[in-house]
């Protein structure tokens, strides 16, 4: 089996991350790298200032909306699409046939075919189908995720049953019939006139080694894919789809597949539903950049965006094939490939916008922030606005304390943190598997960090220092004081939560069905009448 990545930009490691994966990546990779720059960083609610003339969508919940600004500029940011696209061009990009109408004006190739408007006549869409000519794309006009996408549809049969999941399991009849391009899927980011990143979809699969079924080998690919700060969320699902794709190809989930051998578990290539992100922007012809660059430059107040396209290399050149654009692109798979190399996308799009700013230095590629800590005003709404400290300025300096003895008490750990507030440090408390604890210090001031070593020993009531030793501190850094467990901790603490709420449920479910044959007995139907007549005389008494 292929081995997933496990290095990133040295700028970008896991450990920064971790807490903001899932649907707050984009927003927190991009708001990262403004920050660090020095510019102002706040995170705004629902309509909060600019964003009420913004296109914007499931943003009740924080975490997506933020505004940078420096001296000269403030700039609106939902996900990774900032102010200067503007609404027009969001409106083109989620509306397939009008980006269709626009690629088509200015030449850019894209698969040729009709939108059929509040269809309901299954004839029209074979007549049209018959016309593109077979095999064709169907996919509804208003779409994402690859939600309700049908390729290399070859006949009349698997057409309407397409168009039936379209309109009964979407409920829309605005659908696309288009022709089907051979090739591979890409996705490409392009930032002004030119692509920063670009990588291969390709559908989830596994690849045999001769000894484990197809199921085991899903299982191992998603534990790799969980070490992915973009695909832990992004999991191949053994579904009866997925089932039915495999035994399509003559396999199950218990066939042991022969090495070497890849084994295509869908033909969507999404990597939400556990496609591979695999970076070629290195590799991919300048023709097919070039592409992308003009698909963008069609829509009118479009500066950035990702360009979905088909590589199609049947011909005697090698050509792109626009999809589709889309200006509020994840841009995760792009950041964190699962092969190839990692393209940073937040650095182009800052560049873009704030041209006057310096790149991250090496000490302040360091820094980080726990988002959840910074969203808590806006999450409790007790604030509409919330803004983040500034970044340090000046070189970085921090060390690392092993601190052993009887130090396991929060109420230690809740003073050596305000310790560090005391002396503008920053850093984290972290208790070991050993019952120790690791103390990291940072800050500007060299001076502070070697004093704090001092206050480790002066809370003699909560704990019982044997010893401290010291080495200097080369790591990420939280900007706050993070209190925590060491990970392995963690998960044996969840792990115990979950076997006790097993147990739980198990003894509710005896006690249910202890209750119900109770119920059912002889001496609880024999006792009827008496408990009747006891119940009528307590609503006399009380009245």
């Amino acid at each position: 089996m292929d081995k997933i990545n496990e290095e990133w930009l040295p700028h970008l490691r896991p450990s920064m991350i971790e807490n903001a994966q899932g649907y707050q990546l984009d927003a927190y990779l991009m708001a990262l790298e403004g920050w660090r720059r020095g510019l102002t960083l706040k995170w705004h609610v629902k309509d909060s200032e600019k964003f009420k003339d913004m296109r914007t969508w499931y943003v009740e919940k924080p975490g997506h909306l933020f505004s940078l600004s420096s001296k000269e500029r403030v700039h609106y940011f939902f996900k990774t699409r900032g102010d200067l696209v503007s609404n027009g061009a969001v409106d083109i990009g989620k509306d397939k046939q009008q980006t269709k109408v626009h690629l088509e004006r200015e030449g850019v190739r894209t698969p040729q075919g009709q939108e059929l408007t509040q269809l309901e006549s299954i004839d029209l869409a074979k007549e049209v189908a018959n016309k593109v000519g077979y095999p064709v794309v169907v996919k509804p006009s208003d779409g994402s995720y690859g939600r309700g996408v049908f390729t290399n549809i070859g006949t009349e049969e698997d057409l309407e049953n397409a168009i039936n999941y379209i309109q009964k399991t979407l409920e829309t009849n605005d659908i696309i019939i288009e022709e089907h391009i051979p090739g591979d899927e890409h996705r490409l980011y392009v930032v002004g006139d030119r692509v920063v990143g670009a990588m291969l979809r390709e559908p989830a699969n596994v690849v045999g080694n001769g000894e484990n079924t197809v199921k085991q080998l899903i299982d191992i690919k998603n534990d790799q894919k969980k070490q992915n700060p973009r695909l832990v969320s992004c999991l191949i699902k053994q579904n009866p789809e997925t089932r039915h794709f495999i035994e399509k190809q003559g396999y199950t989930l218990q066939s042991v597949l022969p090495e070497g051998e890849k084994l295509y578990l869908t033909d969507k290539s999404n990597i939400s539903i556990g496609g591979d992100p695999i970076s070629v922007t290195d590799e991919l012809p300048q023709t097919v950049k070039d592409v992308a660059v003009a698909a963008v430059k069609a829509i009118p107040g479009l500066v950035h965006s990702a360009v979905d396209l088909i590589v199609d290399r049947s011909g005697d050149q090698v050509e792109g094939v626009v999809l589709e654009l889309n200006p509020t692109a994840q841009i995760g798979g792009l950041v964190f490939p699962m092969k190839g190399k990692p393209n940073d996308i937040p650095k182009a799009i800052i560049d873009y916008y704030f041209p006057e700013t310096e790149p991250i230095t090496q000490d302040q590629s360091k820094l980080y922030f726990d988002l959840e800590t910074v969203l808590e005003p806006l999450l409790t709404r007790t604030a509409k606005v919330a803004a983040m400290s500034p970044t340090p300025k000046g070189e970085l300096y921090a060390k690392k304390y092993i601190v052993t003895g009887d130090v396991s008490n929060h109420g230690f750990h809740l003073g050596l943190r305000k310790q560090l507030f005391e002396r503008y440090l920053f850093g984290r408390i972290v208790m070991l598997e050993d019952d120790s604890i690791e103390v990291i210090a940072a800050g500007t001031d060299p001076e502070a960090v070697e004093e704090f070593k001092e206050a480790i020993y002066e809370d003699p009531e909560r704990s019982e220092i044997e010893s401290v030793t010291e080495e200097a501190y080369d790591g990420a850094l939280n900007i706050g004081v993070e209190i925590k467990t060491a990970k392995h901790l963690q998960l044996e603490r969840a792990q115990e939560l979950q076997q006790s709420l097993e147990l739980i449920n198990q003894e509710l479910h005896s006690l249910e069905k202890n209750y119900k044959t109770y119920l059912k007995s002889f001496s609880w139907r024999i006792s009827y009448p008496i408990r009747l007549v006891g119940a009528i005389f307590k609503s006399i008494r009380r009245s």
